[in-house]
């Protein structure tokens, strides 16, 4: 069994910046993709930025790329997303994610979730 949590999310104004931790724990042979989806209200949810490989290959989405960064530290088996430049529309609840293979930024397939942590960017 693998557990997620996320934390670090919060409200902010538009500009300003956020860093969200996922503390990743259980058995670490069962994934290998950690990735943080978000989902706005009333809207999907959608792949932000993916890590596998021990860290050593990030993915982050297009739109997001001048913006967001992830990374993973192995000693605290925690993944961190590094958002600046927030804008209102970055507010959704922030959710990490992980599995063995697949598509990084589809949700599909994805076996763990954690329950999410909430962004709200203020203009």
């Amino acid at each position: 069994q693998v557990q997620l949590v996320e934390s670090g999310g919060g409200s902010v104004e538009a500009g300003g910046s956020l860093r969200l931790s996922c503390q990743v724990s259980g058995d670490r042979n069962t994934f290998h993709i950690i990735t943080w989806f978000r989902q706005p209200p009333g809207k999907g949810r959608e792949g932000v930025a993916g890590v596998w490989n021990g860290g050593r290959n990030t993915l982050v989405r297009e739109s997001m790329k001048d913006r967001f960064t992830i990374t993973l530290d192995n000693a605290k088996s925690t993944v961190y997303l590094q958002m600046t430049s927030l804008k209102p529309e970055d507010t959704a609840m922030y959710y990490c994610a992980a599995k063995r293979t697949g598509t990084i930024l589809s949700p599909a397939d994805y076996i763990f979730w954690g329950r999410g942590t909430q962004v709200t960017v203020s203009s």
